[in-house]
């Protein structure tokens, strides 16, 4: 099977990035991604079920979650991003950030420091550092937490494709540590539904299990979740919504809307929520 441990799914998406820039009508441009996925990246998009066709979801997320990390930055006084499971993302040396932004990218050593090595000869745009951790550990989490967050005023946190492999218990447990550092205010993150869930889990379930990164966190009531931990959702976008918006829908997606306008109202906004990138604000 093509993906071997939970870190090839960075080069899974790093492939995505490199063949969304190679477009000349791209969405964004990552001139790293190529390099950070290498021939292992090619490898699981091509080994993959449907691997090319399925690529739409990750661009639109890598795309929205710019443009809403950009926001926070320039309109809400972010100065600092705390990147958890930063995998091989490249923001911090493709988008235009302030120099003075602190930028932490957090991960597993393996990946951090494969990173680190394709990365060596390049300049980010802002303040940066890899930090190598075990984010399942909770006390080297915390105290992880507790070092990036105390140089920040204002923080945001992202986890963009972390929450959907761990547990409920997990992402709880992420949630009240993000919570007892004042300093973050904000928390980014993609988001599935258990009707997601289920068709990912039939699409690419074997694959992600055989390389110990089953699915597993889905929730259809968002608030009833996060807000009792202290998080407060401001922003939802639709992942279907946004695919749209940005010219970037799935493989035959007139068939689809056509099939999602004959549903009833209930089912067309169980639908549009299946997946989707929140904005948690502290509350």
């Amino acid at each position: 099977m093509p993906i071997e441990n939970v870190s090839d799914t960075a080069r899974w998406v790093a492939m995505y990035r490199a063949m969304e820039t190679a477009r000349p009508d791209a969405l964004f441009r990552d001139p790293y991604a190529e390099r950070l996925a290498g021939p292992k990246g090619r490898e699981i998009v091509d080994g993959l079920k449907n691997g090319r066709r399925m690529a739409w979801p990750m661009i639109v997320r890598t795309a929205v979650l710019d443009e809403m990390i950009l926001d926070r930055v320039r309109n809400a006084g972010v100065d600092t991003v705390i990147n958890l499971a930063a995998g091989l993302d490249a923001r911090a040396w493709r988008l235009d950030l302030p120099p003075a932004l602190n930028w932490f990218d957090v991960d597993l050593p393996a990946i951090t420091a494969y990173k680190q090595e394709i990365m060596r000869d390049e300049v980010p745009r802002c303040r940066y550092e890899a930090v190598a951790v075990d984010l399942t550990s909770g006390a080297a989490r915390d105290e992880v937490l507790r070092r990036v967050a105390g140089v920040a005023r204002s923080a945001l946190v992202v986890t963009e494709g972390l929450l959907i492999y761990l547990t409920h218990e997990q992402v709880a447990s992420l949630a009240r540590a993000l919570h007892v550092q004042a300093s973050i205010r904000w928390w980014l993150s993609d988001i599935a539904s258990p009707m997601l869930l289920k068709f990912m889990e039939k699409t690419w379930g074997d694959a992600a299990r055989t390389g110990n990164a089953p699915f597993q966190f889905a929730i259809a009531d968002r608030a009833g979740f996060f807000q009792p931990l202290g998080w407060r959702e401001i922003a939802f976008r639709s992942g279907l919504d946004e695919s749209r918006r940005l010219g970037r829908e799935m493989p035959m997606a007139w068939l689809n809307n056509l099939m999602i306008a004959l549903q009833p109202k209930r089912r067309r906004e169980a639908i549009r929520a299946m997946n989707g990138y929140m904005l948690l604000e502290r509350a």
